[in-house]
């Protein structure tokens, strides 16, 4: 299976990124190919709703990095989105790529039926704070016509290393085992 992976952390060796590492590295071994893109470190802008999507051969007329994701995203078979939470809402580091998933709908490229995966940690141990994450993900999966296979929720994790007195990268492994 190919899996496209999108980190939205810029915090590198954080507790997000820990976990992305955990589900890459099982991913891999079980056999898939993973492509991964750290959108927090690269420059991707919001979308400026021109609908003139594809139209330049890309899938956005205005040339960013999102026009080297959006190629892995048509092609894999599986979409896994990877962030901490932000202000109880989704990071503006990986927003700018999931406004533009508008791009592949509007171009008019067939992306049902994907399987796609939410891996995201908060500060705080009420797990209603991640619901910021979770329910824009799930809802541009349904929308997108994916199939959401699982997500990784972990409460109470702020500093590095925070998240090694957890399970969450063991379930960012068991994650990994749900795509077949």
């Amino acid at each position: 299976m190919k899996i496209t992976v999108i980190t939205g952390s810029p915090r590198k060796k954080g507790n997000s990124f820990a976990m992305t590492e955990a589900f890459i590295k099982e991913a891999e071994r079980l056999g898939h190919e993973v492509r991964r893109f750290d959108a927090a470190l690269m420059k991707i802008g919001g979308c400026h709703a021109c609908q003139t999507c594809f139209k330049t051969g890309k899938a956005c007329s205005f040339d960013d990095d999102f026009n080297t994701i959006a190629p892995s995203i048509i092609n894999a078979d599986a979409v896994v989105f990877t962030m901490p939470v932000y202000w109880y809402s989704i990071p503006a580091q990986i927003k700018g790529v999931i406004d533009r998933l508008f791009s592949l709908v509007v171009g008019g490229k067939d992306i049902a039926g994907k399987k796609c995966g939410l891996i995201t940690c908060c500060e705080e141990y009420d797990m209603t704070v991640m619901d910021g994450v979770r329910i824009p993900v799930e809802r541009s999966a349904a929308l997108l016509k994916w199939d959401m296979v699982g997500e990784v929720l972990v409460p109470g994790v702020f500093n590095k290393g925070d998240i090694d007195k957890t399970d969450g990268c063991k379930q960012a492994e068991a994650l990994a085992k749900k795509f077949i």
